[in-house]
């Protein structure tokens, strides 16, 4: 066989013999011709491989070649050479005239077709992870990934890997998940932040992209037990400063996702002008300004105290075609590490960002509580045994600077991105608290 290229290159060169491989996507003919659709993680195109054009070989007459080709099911695996062209009725616009394919791996009959439901395709996770609509989400996803190390390198950040075994909560003791570790229990990272903060008196400006887990009972379409988040954590930030950053990232996703993904978007169905449209600066407005908007936009009154649930939070970004950053939320319901804003204790110095189209909130940051003695109240608070955060206050006893940091939820922003229903398509395998295998 020739040397091999990708579908998506032979459909560059529009003419002349190619030589492709990949899987049945679809097929049909006779007892005459084959018409097969091949796809590979490029692309797909339509091949059409005649009876009268194979030629016997060393392995197979023409006619034993024949017989394998005509019995050829979806998802089997084949090579072909063949001269491509233009044919503006083949799916996507060119089709191949087989010369001679050879089969490398057959297949069964594929048991997912177009009338599966929901729980069906995410127990075949391992054969739906080929639909082209999958592969166009993980594309995204690959850039998505790719444009955090670019940002965060060119702006002079380390990356920092924490560790997923923790001996405490970072976002409070009941949705932790425990294992047991040796003859002891301990439990699967929350979020890096503490491990961070740690850090940042040495490296200054880090970030890290890895797995978190929630033990939230949760069946919503927005809610994984596992899931990737890209955190970051600065020395001598403040609150304005840690959320522009969180901006710029936002922003510099969406251009990376635009010029590498435009294919993938609109086989996904997504607007992708509209996503050029997004670009800086993005509003932020505080939390009491929220709930104004809220009561007057759309009538409805919210408790100020209380914090901002899917509804609320889905509702108010009628009213914005572009991400927002939602500043000063009331302290009595953050995180025992939020410090409260020395100008309206009530509130805190933290954000999070929300983004359009019911798809809410993607980021959440702070600065973090310098004050040692608050810290110790906010953990007593919450119930936690001060002995286990001593290596935690110890950040505080020592050379202590102001610092802040967020993270972002990646599979949040896949599914924003990707215009999908359920975060559950934003991961390859998904962890939820109904579903564990495969």
């Amino acid at each position: 066989m020739a040397d091999f290229i990708s579908i998506k290159e032979a459909m560059s060169k529009e003419s002349g013999e190619v030589a492709i491989r990949g899987w049945v996507y679809r097929e049909r003919g006779s007892n005459k011709f084959k018409f097969l659709v091949i796809r590979d993680s490029s692309n797909i195109i339509q091949c059409v491989v005649k009876k009268e054009n194979l030629a016997n070989s060393p392995d197979n007459t023409a006619e034993q070649l024949w017989d394998k080709v005509s019995k050829l099911q979806i998802e089997a695996s084949v090579e072909i050479v063949g001269d491509i062209k233009k044919d503006e009725r083949a799916p996507t616009g060119y089709e191949i005239q087989v010369k001679d394919i050879k089969i490398i791996g057959i297949s069964d009959t594929f048991p997912i077709n177009k009338d599966q439901s929901t729980e069906f395709l995410l127990d075949k996770r391992h054969l739906w992870l080929r639909s082209r609509h999958l592969t166009a989400v993980m594309k995204v996803r690959s850039t998505v990934f790719g444009a955090l190390n670019k940002f965060y390198r060119s702006k002079g950040f380390f990356e920092f890997s924490p560790p997923v075994f923790t001996p405490n909560a970072c976002e409070g003791g009941a949705t932790l998940f425990e294992v047991k570790y040796f003859e002891e229990k301990c439990y699967l990272t929350q979020s890096w932040q503490l491990y961070a903060e740690a850090a940042i008196f040495a490296l200054e400006k880090i970030y890290f992209t890895g797995p978190c887990f929630r033990a939230e009972r949760s069946k919503t379409s927005r809610h994984l037990a596992e899931f990737w988040m890209a955190e970051t954590e600065c020395a001598w930030y403040d609150l304005p400063k840690i959320s522009e950053l969180a901006k710029e990232l936002v922003a510099f996703i969406i251009e990376e996702v635009v010029k590498n993904n435009e294919d993938d978007l609109k086989l996904l169905g997504q607007d992708i002008e509209k996503l050029k449209k997004i670009t800086l600066p993005f509003p932020t407005i505080t939390y009491t300004e929220a709930l104004k908007i809220l009561k007057e936009k759309s009538n409805m009154d919210v408790e100020w105290g209380k914090d901002l649930r899917t509804i609320e939070e889905d509702e108010l970004m009628k009213h914005f075609d572009k991400p927002i950053v939602v500043t000063h939320y009331p302290k009595e319901i953050m995180a025992f590490y939020k410090p409260a804003d020395p100008k309206d204790p009530k509130t805190t110095l933290c954000f999070d960002m929300l983004a359009p189209e019911g798809y809410g909130e993607i980021i959440g940051g702070s600065q973090r509580e310098t004050d040692l003695e608050a810290l110790k109240k906010g953990l007593e608070k919450e119930g936690e045994k001060l002995d286990n955060y001593e290596w935690y206050l110890d950040l505080r006893r020592y050379g202590n600077v102001p610092h802040a940091g967020f993270g972002m939820g990646v599979e949040r922003v896949v599914a924003w991105l990707c215009k999908l229903d359920n975060i559950k398509d934003a991961i390859p395998f998904p962890r939820t608290m109904l579903r564990k295998t495969p």
